[in-house]
């Protein structure tokens, strides 16, 4: 709608002299967007961006919907059947005209529902009910298992028709199933945990080797138009390099996959370099899917950037070359994308690179050593993205420093740095100092050491948009995540600073639960939201949850634990109903029904035997402290079980329910 509505003078012409036109920054602020999604959810049964909505002088909802032809394609919108935009304008500017009264009640009601929906089960907890989760149950875990057995795609991976998003928390808890103790196992059973591992072992696997990830340069897509996630819209956002990078993570410290390994090296190249890697730290948000074919082109096209005609191919690489690549990534003389997946004629002749092969089949196919069909493919990947970053002009980068992503960032390069430490030293390094960089960054310039508050964006400067709760939430994540890779104790005190913060601004009791919004209520806001179930992104509340655990076992805090239960318990009606939309919350539920194992490291010197075996698995349901050796000293005065430790006397502790025991065999 940017290029065929918001560009166009007719259209301008009419919004100018009606209306008052408002263009949000939906990544900036959220909390507007989710308000007026709600409501055209609930008025059309469907939602999506581009989102737009009319609203009274009061801000109250008068009509919305999503995208709306132009000018320039009404014919075709008058054949489909479909409601132009200028049609919109104008019916809407004959409706406030005549009927502006009727308009605004209507915008009262609809309002006054949103506000009751948004309530719905505070008012139980308000009278007294009981609001600990404690109802909430193990046996949930297998249900949302059981949701995933029937939507798997058992070709493909994933779990939907198309289009298909990668939805990393979802991943993330089919891996994680089996590493949870062994209660959770003997509920849910060997052989399905089993299961769920394969499921999102071979999604990730498709995933790996689909036009979803960028073959040539590093990162991941959105998402896929096409089942077999052969062809993506080619946006790349931060926040799915993050959670992917995590679950490959998983993924490889449980399969011991080289591919999975493979693509966490992709995506950790991707954080760590330019154009997503700032300067002074941190990270930007996206880059775009639209650019120019080429310097001179005037009119952008998606996926530009990253598609290749097999002229291009053979121009680049040689005759014998391209054969080679053109048979590994599935390119064709026609192109590979299919006409009922291309309407406006932009990937005619191209080819979307995708991994069609293996070295091992095109040997013997073509009558090669297998060794220098790898050495081709090697030299040819370099070449092509040598000829990309010299000749093509790269999509649009979106150049603001969220925190909320940043947090997603930070947590998945430390979790990454400190498995790697072992493997490949180097890219450790570079892992770490990325993540340090950006806490740092966020530090300086989205921190008011004062109030100890964040604030969201800054782009050229600080934003004027408060900190929201994911801000908080994800951060809080990775910096948790941060700690336990370096056990920097600033890094923990920090995390342990914005809890305080988040519990202050974001709580309202005796409701539980996280709003999305600070408190006071913002006057440009309608109503307060509490985001609990999971989508693209962890929800607020989920990740939350967790932070409370971990906090709560590593700090000995009992006020954190509550608060992590009665989180929970806010959305325990829709977690019963359905647990399969609530993935990120499931792991809490095990962590208040079986506790949170905390792991003591003390001595001068760190005890490499326990570092490693715990380097080498996923850790669910436990975490990690160091005393001794210079670093602990504000963990001692922070939590007193730790404090009473001699932290001079090597050895290693297990705690559990404020008791610990020495030993390696308890971990």
């Amino acid at each position: 709608m940017e290029r065929e509505s918001f560009q166009s003078p007719e259209i301008a012409k009419i919004l100018n002299a009606s209306f008052i036109p408002i263009k949000i920054d939906r990544e900036e602020r959220p909390d507007v967007d989710a308000i007026y999604m709600n409501y055209v959810q609930a008025t059309t049964g469907s939602g999506g961006w581009p989102l737009n909505v009319f609203v009274t002088p009061d801000l109250e909802p008068v009509f919305g919907g999503t995208y709306w032809p132009g000018p320039e394609h009404s014919m075709t919108a008058s054949l489909t059947g479909a409601v132009g935009f200028i049609d919109i304008l104008r019916k809407m500017r004959e409706v406030w005209a005549h009927q502006e009264g009727r308009c605004r009640e209507s915008a009262k009601e609809i309002t006054r529902q949103l506000r009751e929906f948004a309530e719905e089960g505070v008012h139980s907890h308000q009278a007294g009910e009981k609001s600990d989760g404690a109802g909430l149950e193990i046996d949930l875990l297998e249900e949302a298992y059981q949701h995933f057995v029937k939507k798997y795609d058992k070709i493909n991976g994933g779990f939907a028709i198309a289009p298909k998003f990668p939805t990393p928390v979802n991943l993330s808890f089919l891996l994680r199933l089996g590493q949870w103790p062994d209660t959770v196992r003997d509920v849910i059973g060997e052989d399905e945990c089993s299961h769920a591992a394969g499921m999102a072992l071979n999604t990730l696997r498709n995933m790996a080797r689909g036009g979803i990830r960028d073959q040539i340069g590093y990162g991941f897509s959105r998402y896929s138009v096409t089942t077999d996630w052969s062809l993506p819209h080619f946006e790349k956002m931060l926040y799915d390099q993050g959670q992917l990078l995590d679950v490959y993570l998983d993924a490889f410290l449980i399969s011991r996959d080289p591919e999975m390994l493979g693509a966490v090296y992709d995506i950790a190249t991707y954080l760590t370099s330019p154009p997503v890697a700032a300067a002074n730290g941190g990270f930007y948000c996206a880059e775009d899917a639209d650019s120019y074919p080429t310097p001179s082109d005037t009119e952008k096209r998606e996926g530009a950037y990253y598609v290749w005609t097999m002229r291009e191919l053979r121009n680049v690489l040689g005759d014998r070359d391209a054969d080679v690549c053109a048979r590994f990534y599935g390119a064709t003389p026609d192109g590979n994308v299919a006409r009922e997946n291309d309407p406006h004629d932009e990937f005619i002749n191209q080819n979307v690179l995708r991994i069609a092969s293996s070295p091992k089949i095109l040997a013997k196919e073509m009558g090669m050593a297998e060794s220098d069909i790898a050495n081709t493919l090697k030299q040819g990947r370099r070449k092509l993205q040598e000829h990309r970053d010299r000749q093509r002009p790269r999509p649009t980068l979106d150049d603001k420093i969220i925190v909320a992503w940043n947090g997603l960032a930070i947590g998945a390069l430390a979790r990454t740095s400190a498995v790697l430490q072992g493997i490949d030293p180097e890219k450790a390094k570079e892992c770490l100092s990325a993540a340090e960089d950006a806490v740092a960054f966020i530090k300086k310039e989205l921190f008011d050491p004062d109030a100890k508050t964040l604030w969201r964006v800054y782009r050229e400067g600080r934003g004027d948009a408060p900190g929201f709760c994911d801000d908080y939430a994800f951060f809080i994540q990775g910096l948790i995540d941060l700690y336990e890779a370096t056990f920097d104790d600033r890094y923990l005190e920090f995390a342990d600073t914005l809890q305080k913060t988040q519990l202050a601004l974001f709580l309202s009791p005796p409701s539980p639960g996280f709003y999305s919004t600070p408190s006071p209520h913002p006057p440009d806001l309608l109503l307060r939201l509490k985001n609990g179930m999971d989508s693209a992104e962890p929800s607020s509340n989920s990740i939350s949850a967790s932070n409370l655990h971990r906090l709560s076992s590593m700090l000995d805090d009992e006020e954190y634990g509550r608060h992590a239960r009665e989180t929970m318990a806010a959305f325990e009606a829709e977690l019963e109903q359905f647990p399969y939309t609530f993935t990120g919350m499931l792991g809490s539920i095990v962590r208040a029904q079986l506790g949170c194992k905390g792991i003591i490291i003390i001595g001068e010197e760190e005890n490499q035997e326990a570092m490693q075996k715990l380097r080498a698995n996923i850790g669910v349901g436990m975490t990690v402290t160091r005393l001794g050796g210079g670093k602990g000293e504000w963990l001692k005065k922070r939590n007193a079980l730790a404090g009473a430790l001699d932290a001079s006397k090597d050895g290693v502790f297990v705690c559990e329910s404020r008791a610990c025991k020495e030993g390696l065999q308890y971990l």
